[in-house]
């Protein structure tokens, strides 16, 4: 199958100019013509031309008014323009660089000088998309070795406790579905875009990578542990967060979502009230996303089978958690898991242990 020909845009107000285009490019490309600026523009962006070729002086709108469209168009913006004119003034040529075109030639057309410059900078665009397809698809796979490598170091901390299963992926869902509801909120909006609440997202996993370094006769106990055995159960936070303080220190510049992790992993058990741990802060001073963990957290640990208890009910971990609003939680985030309560739910079922 032949490669289909790229297509070429030439904006004339004279026929016979764009007939001369034709003439000249026709064979080696598919041409399109438009013979004013607002025509042009519509064509722009339904036919997605590789290559514009642009007069200037036209009636109603000129080419710089055309070009500086082009330009301001996130659809169109990409498109090389190349000024097409009689105008031989070299602030017009300025003129028209400023503008964004990427080259710029004199009337009467040279066939041999068209030809090249054309040539020229197709490929120059081609390079760039090759370019640009290299750098999404490089960064793509470096996106999921990170997302794999969050979710494996988090595994290694769960895995030392066989009943958890899949709580991390419970827990990451739960996360994001607080963080979306929360996206409406006019206490929160400001600071959760888009790409935050994916940060979130990809931090969440590393909540108790801290658990790491409690023994297995504690971490895995099937009683009530004791009061001195609870006291290293709380080291699990510390020891989270100096791991994670570690891999930042190698890194050049700050990670987000590594701060985001270094903030769950070590916060997550404070309480709003100031009754939690390992530092007993309250209320704002408990970074938002350690208290979006705090409710993801507890409601996976509520509805999930352990070894000291059997898996409560949704309506049970429902009532707790609304129990908890205002002393263990932020009352705003328990309002948001109340709206999205039957996501939680969901979200549960997925991932369920078995």
């Amino acid at each position: 199958m032949s490669k289909q020909r790229q297509k070429i845009l030439a904006v004339d107000d004279t026929p016979q100019n764009l007939d001369v285009i034709k003439g000249l490019l026709s064979q080696q490309y598919q041409i399109l013509g438009a013979i004013n600026g607002m025509l042009a523009l519509k064509i722009a962006v339904a036919q997605q031309p590789d290559l514009i070729l642009l007069d200037i002086m036209m009636p109603e709108m000129d080419g710089y008014e055309v070009c500086r469209r082009l330009k301001e168009n996130p659809v169109t913006q990409d498109i090389p323009v190349i000024f097409l004119t009689a105008k031989v003034a070299v602030e017009d040529e300025e003129m028209g660089l400023k503008l964004g075109a990427v080259d710029y030639i004199t009337k009467p057309i040279s066939p041999p000088i068209l030809d090249i410059r054309v040539a020229t900078h197709l490929r120059l665009r081609e390079y760039s998309r090759s370019l640009e397809q290299m750098v999404e698809s490089r960064t793509e796979q470096l996106l999921q070795i990170q997302d794999a490598t969050m979710l494996a170091m988090g595994a290694l901390a769960e895995h030392r406790d066989p009943e958890t299963g899949n709580h991390i992926r419970r827990t990451q869902g739960y996360v994001r579905l607080l963080a979306e509801e929360l996206q409406r909120h006019p206490r929160f909006k400001a600071i959760l875009s888009s790409e935050t609440i994916d940060l979130l997202h990809k931090a969440a996993p590393l909540h108790d990578i801290g658990k790491v370094a409690i023994p297995d006769h504690i971490l895995q106990k099937p009683e009530k542990l004791s009061d001195d055995e609870f006291e290293v159960m709380k080291q699990h936070t510390t020891a989270g967060r100096d791991v994670i303080i570690e891999a930042e220190s190698v890194l050049k510049e700050p990670q987000p979502f590594l701060v985001f992790a270094r903030e769950i992993s070590y916060y997550h058990h404070e309480h709003w009230d100031g009754s939690g741990y390992p530092e007993g802060l309250a209320g704002e001073a408990i970074p938002f996303s350690a208290r979006l963990m705090a409710v993801a957290d507890v409601y996976d640990a509520l509805v999930s089978c352990r070894v000291y208890k059997p898996a409560f009910s949704h309506q049970k971990a429902q009532t707790i958690i609304v129990e908890g609003r205002g002393s263990q939680f932020d009352p705003d985030i328990v309002d948001a898991f109340l709206e999205v309560e039957e996501q939680f739910q969901q979200v549960s079922q997925q991932y369920q242990d078995h």
